[in-house]
């Protein structure tokens, strides 16, 4: 695919820490509403160069426009703590010479479960609350956000969570409200 050694350690660091830097990159509540299976954002940790169905892509276009895309980052993410993510995500894979998993040249949407288990394929984070637990649980990711403002943007996503959960949405109001 014409990928240098170095961009694929690059890409093994960024699938490595891509559910601890979704926090990062899709930082809101509602961040979590376009990341589910069958939609335009990717929700499968995986890599391809012929498809659009992973988080990240390599398109077409080689020689000097190769480059890696991470379909996942949300518009609301700020520009700054997302690019430090995922440079330090990706250098971490060159530090430690993380070789990516294979690529995965067909529709993930298609596949099963077992399949997606067979090819390595994890989900991202499915809600803020799970992306900050992963988050937390990534030194790499701590240090790109550097110990000021790594906590202080916890605090304030966890906050920002227990906020959205404690309220009861007008879907919940309709679906429940005469059942129960």
């Amino acid at each position: 695919m014409q990928l240098s050694q170095d961009a694929y350690y690059f890409l093994g660091g960024l699938l490595e820490h891509a559910r601890s830097f979704t926090a990062i990159c899709n930082p809101t509540v509602n961040s979590y509403k376009r990341l589910v299976p069958g939609y335009e954002a990717p929700v499968y940790v995986a890599w391809s160069g012929s498809n659009r169905s992973p988080l990240i892509r390599v398109p077409n276009s080689r020689g000097l426009s190769t480059r890696l895309e991470v379909r996942s980052v949300d518009p609301a993410a700020n520009p700054y703590l997302a690019i430090a993510a995922v440079l330090e995500a990706g250098l971490d894979g060159l530090k430690n010479k993380i070789e990516p998993e294979e690529s995965v040249d067909r529709n993930i949407y298609r596949m099963d479960a077992e399949e997606r288990s067979q090819s390595h394929i994890t989900n991202l984070p499915d809600t803020l609350h799970n992306a900050l637990k992963d988050l937390a649980a990534d030194e790499v990711m701590k240090k790109a956000m550097g110990p000021h403002l790594y906590p202080s943007f916890i605090e304030a996503k966890n906050l920002e969570y227990d906020a959205y959960r404690t309220q009861v949405s007008k879907w919940e109001r309709d679906q429940y409200m005469e059942l129960y």
